[in-house]
């Protein structure tokens, strides 16, 4: 495909249905597929299995666990809220209502540490694989899955990236792929796109670990104190779905064609790198100010100041996959660098020539330039 014949560089719309094509380089199109695949499994087998998530693990009177009994297992039956008041009284309402876990799906079992009751755990109807593949600091770091600290579970860095809460948590991030996704993919080649996509996931997580751990230490050290930004939720808590990686795409996207115009609620015309930023500004007054879903907030942070750095400075992709040896406008692969692809074009040549785009615009290239991008860019 010539450079010039990629879809994000023509005036014309492209035709319908050619990211669903099963082309090697729709890299988008599997991504959509297997995170729909994964939320009909889940659902599936939340159906057939019974399984519990712990989301709070508090003493009896619902403070945060003091750190010396952060190893105390869950014991017995996972029991509703109203059974647990009956068997222990109406204090585990009130724990539970303290530590901000109580709902109508709310499970409790108590915590045992060397055969002693040392405090409550809270829990929410779940799936077996919500269970392997959910993110929280609690899993990813301390290697704690509700029965003791292990090993860090880094598998939760990639996998809670293709789980949903819901129908409507789905649409939304597949929505934001579907559209944005492929401007990316050409843009990168579908091997970097695939690295940038789990990476931007990656970074949100990340981003979520941080600031939760920050917060969760401070709350345990100096519970009166709450500084801004920093997440004081418990540890346990599950974070799940594809928004950090979503967010990352919007924002290459908007730096690829920042001038587009979207509709915001398929109403409210704007420009694509004003929405993007919008974004983010929410974002960071959500955390900062503590609101609701400060943590998935996070999140999208994350992976916004990814995709944001990534898109800039492609080449930090190059590394992941230089030995396959496949060659496109942004590689540097092994050929690249023996110096020239097919014997012709020289890495520095593909470099200068992109600068010159991004400085002066596609026009601005000589009929010799076109032809050595149009030649680097032939799979």
């Amino acid at each position: 495909m010539a450079f010039e014949d990629r879809d994000w560089n023509r005036t014309q719309a492209p035709q319908r249905g050619n990211a669903w094509r099963l082309k090697r380089y729709s890299v988008n199109a599997w991504i959509i597929a297997l995170c729909v695949g994964v939320f009909v499994i889940d659902g599936f087998l939340g159906k057939t299995f019974s399984s519990t998530m712990i989301i709070e693990k508090t003493t009896l009177q619902g403070a945060p666990l003091p750190t010396v009994d952060l190893a105390a297992r869950p014991t017995g039956k996972a029991i509703s809220l109203q059974l647990a008041a009956q068997q222990w009284g109406v204090e585990v309402i009130k724990a539970a209502q303290a530590s901000q876990t109580a709902s109508r799906e709310t499970l409790v079992q108590p915590l045992a540490l060397n055969g002693n009751v040392v405090g409550l755990a809270f829990s929410l109807p779940s799936s077996p694989l919500k269970n392997l593949l959910h993110f929280s600091t609690s899993t990813a770091f301390m290697g704690d899955s509700g029965s003791g600290r292990g090993f860090p579970q880094l598998w939760r860095f990639i996998g809670f990236q293709f789980l949903h809460a819901n129908l409507t948590h789905l649409i939304f991030n597949m929505m934001g792929l579907w559209f944005f996704g492929p401007v990316v993919e050409r843009y990168l080649g579908g091997k970097r796109y695939g690295a940038f996509y789990l990476l931007c996931g990656m970074c949100g997580a990340a981003m979520y670990l941080l600031l939760n751990f920050l917060g969760s230490q401070l709350l345990m050290m100096r519970p009166d104190w709450h500084l801004p930004f920093l997440l004081p939720n418990n540890p346990t808590t599950p974070l799940i779905g594809a928004s950090a990686g979503v967010f990352g795409v919007i924002m290459a996207a908007a730096y690829l064609m920042p001038r587009a115009t979207v509709l915001v609620f398929f109403v409210i015309p704007m420009q694509l790198r004003n929405l993007a930023y919008a974004l983010v500004g929410v974002a960071l007054l959500t955390i900062f100010f503590g609101g609701d879903n400060a943590g998935g907030e996070a999140a999208h942070l994350g992976g916004a100041i990814a995709g944001f750095t990534l898109i800039r400075k492609p080449h930090l992709l190059h590394t992941l996959f230089d030995w396959m040896g496949r060659v496109d406008p942004t590689s540097q692969s092994r050929r690249l660098r023996r110096g020239r692809i097919k014997g012709v074009v020289a890495v520095a040549d593909i470099d200068r020539i992109l600068d010159k785009i991004q400085r002066e615009g596609l026009n601005s290239l000589t009929e010799q330039e076109r032809a050595t991008l149009r030649q680097a860019s032939q799979r």
